[in-house]
């Protein structure tokens, strides 16, 4: 496993500027990444990392100087991935990613992973969903009632999974506290598992993780080096993809699109930016110097 930074470098990105990472991981991974352009995987989380987040996530969009950035950088690499919790085509939607000129590289791995949308193509292809989804939404609107988390507790349908979002409640963390241990024996009944994340408790089948989808993808594409940048918990099994493939011979730089909420990605990035404009800084500055 790669070294990890102990403090927090400069998080703002100038446009013109290609910072360097504080580990030596990361800096081998970007130097990589800069000698074998054309091997290289850009992966990259949606909500927090190309949007910002809002409080509802049906309104969240690409940070609007995202998809110009992508553009520029895609056709200079191996491939774009888009990794996400989102259903693919919801996440295109989101993200503007359908008919962009320069994006034929571009893959969206949605739900984990189970589902892919192909910019060249146009199509998503998925397997069929998990049973306990289905099971999850039969019994969670009297679980919630049950659970006395109160007012403002929400659910987004996902398809392939169920989202439990406490950031409208009156106390949000009480709420997602006291959601907990209902929504996990909940998951356990129903062969699902809960995955955290910023006031938000996710139920999904077992398996589906950033991870999983990171490192299949990789080995499909064959890539010499690979970036990931995310925000949140559920990005955790991502950085540890990349760790391992690390020690595998691929190396990689780890980005964390920071935020106040969870700061667990900061401890195990080489590189934190400020946010979705950060992370749109560092794509463009990748490209600049690509060029």
């Amino acid at each position: 496993m790669g070294s990890h930074k102990e403090s927090t470098p400069d998080s703002q990105v100038p446009a013109d500027h290609l910072p360097t990472p504080a580990t030596e991981a990361g800096r081998e991974g970007l130097d990589a990444l800069l000698a074998r352009p054309g091997r290289a995987v850009i992966a990259l989380d949606f909500d927090g990392t190309l949007a910002p987040i809002v409080p509802d996530p049906d309104l969240a969009r690409a940070h609007p100087d995202a998809v110009p950035a992508l553009a520029a950088l895609a056709p200079k690499v191996a491939s774009v991935a888009v990794i996400t919790g989102r259903p693919a085509e919801v996440a295109v939607h989101h993200g503007g990613f359908a008919d962009v000129p320069g994006l034929d590289h571009l893959v969206v791995l949605g739900h984990y992973g189970a589902e892919r949308w192909d910019a060249a193509t146009g199509t998503v292809t998925a397997p069929p969903p998990h049973p306990g989804v289905a099971a999850v939404r039969a019994e969670l609107p009297g679980v919630l009632e049950a659970s006395g988390a109160g007012q403002g507790v929400w659910v987004e349908e996902k398809g392939r999974a169920v989202a439990v979002h406490t950031r409208r409640a009156a106390d949000p963390q009480a709420a997602f506290e006291a959601l907990r241990a209902p929504l996990a024996e909940l998951a356990s009944r129903t062969g699902l598992i809960v995955e955290p994340g910023r006031m938000v408790l996710e139920l999904r089948p077992p398996g589906m993780d950033k991870g999983a989808a990171l490192r299949e993808y990789v080995r499909e594409v064959d890539a010499g080096s690979v970036l990931y940048a995310g925000d949140d918990l559920g990005d955790l099994p991502a950085f540890t993809a990349a760790d391992q493939l690390r020690a595998e011979g691929i190396p990689g730089l780890l980005v964390c699109s920071g935020s106040d909420e969870v700061t667990e990605l900061r401890k195990r990035a080489d590189l934190e930016v400020d946010g979705p404009a950060g992370v749109v800084a560092l794509l463009r500055a990748l490209a600049r110097r690509l060029t």
